[in-house]
Formats: C-alpha cells, sequence, structure tokens
C-alpha cells in the first residue's frame, strides 16, 4: 500500500495516533461543543471544551481499529439521520453480496450526507462499510482531513495544471480503487467532480476512463476490467436538500457572470448545513452490479444513467417542481415543454401534494427571485431524466 501512502485513508495502526490528536485539537473540541451544546459553546467556550475533551476520551479514546470506531459512531449517525430528516428508506440491497466488494457510483448531491447515508444503510443491513473519495479541496480544513481520512476516505486529487501530473495522478488513483475492490474494500465515488446543483445526474466518462488507467498493462480489455469492479449505480434522492438556495444562487450567478468564486470556509459551511438540515424524506436505490459492462467508458457512462435515473426515487417535491415549471413566469421551460402527466411509480394523495406545494412555495418566497428558477430546476429536472429513462427502458423491451 505504500505506492497509495499519499492518498489512502488511515490505517488500523493509524487510528489510535489520529483520535488522540483530534481530541487535543481546540478547533475540532470547538466544532464538537458547538454541535452538542451551541448556547456553552457562545457564553463558555473554555469550559465546554474540557468536557467534550473528557466526553471524547471516555467513548473514542480506546478505539484502535477503523471498524470499530465505525460502529461505536454508529448510534450518533443514525441520531443525526433520525434527527434531519422524516426518514429514511432503501431498496435493491437484495442486488448485492456480503462476501463481495462493490464500486458504488452514485449521484452527488450533498458532500458528506450522500456517502454516508449509504454507509449508513449498508451497515444497518450487515454490509461492510465503503472507502470513499473525496476531493483535495475538503481538506484544506485540517479538523476534516483528519475526521475523514479516519472514516475511510482516499484523496482525489483536483485543479492539476500539468497533464503529466494528472495522468500520474489519475493512475495512482485508478490503482488505489482497483487494489481496494481486489482485496474486499468496497468504493463509493461521486459520478463526476462536483454535486449536481441542477438536478440533472449524468457520469462523467472521464472518471470511467480512470477505472481503467491501471489496468491496461495486465492485458484485460475494457468491458472485462469494468466487470472485475462490480459497479453498482446508487440513486440518492432528497425530498428537500438544505443547500438549494445556496445552489440556485451559484447557478444564478455562473449563468449571469460566467463564473462563481467560492468564498473563504464555504465547502465548511455546506458540509455543515447539509449535514444538519432538514431533508425530509431520503431513498437509497441500490442497482444491480454490472456484468455486462460495453466496450468503452461513454457507453458504460449511458449504461450507468439509465439506471441511476430510472430507479431515482421521485419525491412530491419533485412533481411539484415539475408541475410549477410549467406556469412559473420566470422558469426555464416554458409551459407548453412541460407535460401535463407524469407517470410515477407512486400514488401520491391530494394532502401529500398539497403539503409539497405548499413547502416549495415557502422556499421560492424565501429566494431571490433572479436564482427561483435555479431552484425550480433542481428539483423539476429528476423528473424530467425519470421519464425520459422509463421510456428508453419500455422502448428496449419492445
Amino acid at each position: 500500500m505504500q505506492e497509495f501512502d499519499a492518498i489512502r485513508p488511515y490505517s488500523d495502526e493509524e487510528t489510535g495516533a489520529a483520535i488522540h490528536r483530534l481530541v487535543n485539537d481546540q478547533e475540532f473540541l470547538d466544532m464538537v461543543g458547538r454541535f452538542k451544546s451551541p448556547t456553552l459553546a457562545r457564553w463558555v467556550p473554555a469550559m465546554l471544551r474540557v468536557f467534550v475533551r473528557r466526553w471524547l476520551l471516555g467513548h473514542f479514546g480506546n478505539f484502535s481499529r477503523i471498524d470499530d470506531l465505525q460502529a461505536g459512531l454508529s448510534g450518533y449517525v443514525g441520531d443525526l439521520v433520525d434527527n434531519t430528516t422524516t426518514r429514511v428508506t432503501t431498496s435493491g440491497l437484495e442486488n448485492l453480496s456480503k462476501q463481495s466488494a462493490h464500486l458504488f457510483i452514485s449521484n452527488h448531491r450533498d458532500i458528506v450526507f450522500d456517502p454516508m447515508v449509504v454507509n449508513y444503510l449498508l451497515f444497518q443491513n450487515g454490509f461492510h462499510t465503503t472507502r470513499i473519495a473525496i476531493g483535495d479541496n475538503l481538506l484544506a480544513n485540517r479538523v476534516f482531513a483528519e475526521m475523514m481520512r479516519l472514516n475511510k476516505s482516499f484523496v482525489v486529487r483536483r485543479n492539476m495544471t500539468s497533464p503529466r501530473e494528472m495522468r500520474d495522478a489519475y493512475i495512482t488513483l485508478s490503482g488505489f480503487i482497483n487494489h481496494s475492490i481486489d482485496t474486499n474494500h468496497s468504493i463509493w465515488i461521486a459520478q463526476r467532480e462536483g454535486r449536481a446543483k441542477d438536478g440533472l445526474d449524468f457520469t462523467d466518462p472521464a472518471i470511467i476512463k480512470m477505472f481503467y488507467m491501471s489496468c491496461k498493462k495486465s492485458g484485460l480489455n475494457f468491458a472485462e476490467a469494468m466487470n472485475r469492479l462490480h459497479i453498482v449505480p446508487v440513486s440518492i434522492a432528497y425530498e428537500y436538500d438544505p443547500c438549494d438556495a445556496d445552489k440556485a444562487r451559484e447557478l444564478e450567478t455562473r449563468a449571469r457572470t460566467g463564473e462563481y468564486i467560492k468564498r473563504e470556509g464555504e465547502d465548511t459551511d455546506q458540509i455543515m448545513k447539509g449535514l444538519t438540515g432538514f431533508k425530509g424524506h431520503v431513498h437509497v436505490h441500490f442497482g444491480a452490479p454490472i456484468q455486462d459492462s460495453p466496450g468503452n467508458a461513454k457507453d458504460l457512462a449511458a449504461q450507468i444513467d439509465r439506471e441511476m435515473h430510472a430507479n431515482y426515487h421521485l419525491h412530491a417535491s419533485n412533481l411539484v417542481a415539475y408541475q410549477q415549471r410549467g406556469i412559473h413566469p420566470d422558469a426555464h421551460a416554458s409551459q407548453e415543454t412541460v407535460s401535463d402527466a407524469v407517470v410515477t411509480a407512486e400514488t401520491w394523495s391530494p394532502a401529500e401534494m398539497a403539503a409539497a406545494e405548499a413547502e416549495m412555495e415557502r422556499r421560492l418566497d424565501a429566494c431571490d427571485p433572479a436564482i427561483r428558477p435555479y431552484l425550480l430546476d433542481m428539483y423539476a429536472n429528476p423528473v424530467v431524466t425519470a421519464l425520459e429513462a422509463n421510456a428508453e427502458k419500455t422502448e428496449g423491451s419492445r
């Protein structure tokens, strides 16, 4: 594993030392203190630090294995999930084997909650948790870097300028992912760099090509190499996105000015908002592992997308936004381009639709008028892609 030292998560041997670095880190203690008791954190931060450190050492100070640490944290993760969702449901786990590793390729809506809810559901159902791909931009915060590497996270380098540096980094990343699967460690990775702020979940073929880079010398062709990875398309569907207004503001700024520059600490703020904000009903679908990969990255990306879109759980919030986009005065879609009839797998009651309409209006009213179309888009677009994917399935079965 030495060749992967620059990107790999912490090993069991490094766990104890990393935990003790964190419990002696003032920034980490303050963050936990704000989470546990915002009032005391504001008025007596030094005293709260003492109590938080003592509590952390009592609960986590003796852990020396990553799996034990995750098991110890599972109750707190469960509390966080319970407190920020109305319910979490899942489908497709029967497609997976508990004896083999999988490469979970997921749509990406929230920086930390996406992989957290996937691992939470896997853990609750008796599967091993995954190693998590994170962008190196998240490592700018020292505390988050320690926490993530303790939580099986490995680093994806971004913003490289030299083609050679990019190639070498991708070969190392490809090697680590393939080595993980070969040694029975599952992987979670987003389908593209950055969150899908517009609600359109499409896999970047460059990520698929990266998986193959370390396999070229082995003699395996592309399809054989991909089939060995046991790729599982994962669809994560949030009823409500705690960061929806922030994402809409970024999209409007990009459309108006051509760029968006993050302010300092924005990623950290979005992580905390995504973790602690209200999400309503969250559904995660696990697709069947791909055993018949096409022979190129573009076609495999399209296959992943079809599975992801066809199995995306549409909430009442999605349907309401889809309908409102056709009549909203500032919407990007005209009434003529939005179908009146939305075919879904579930029948929503009038009360549920009315509640979703009221909540969507509340969110729109809280936004600047300029960003409202972008907020509607991010909730409406999954309906469009789901309808298209299911239409393709129907056509293909004829």
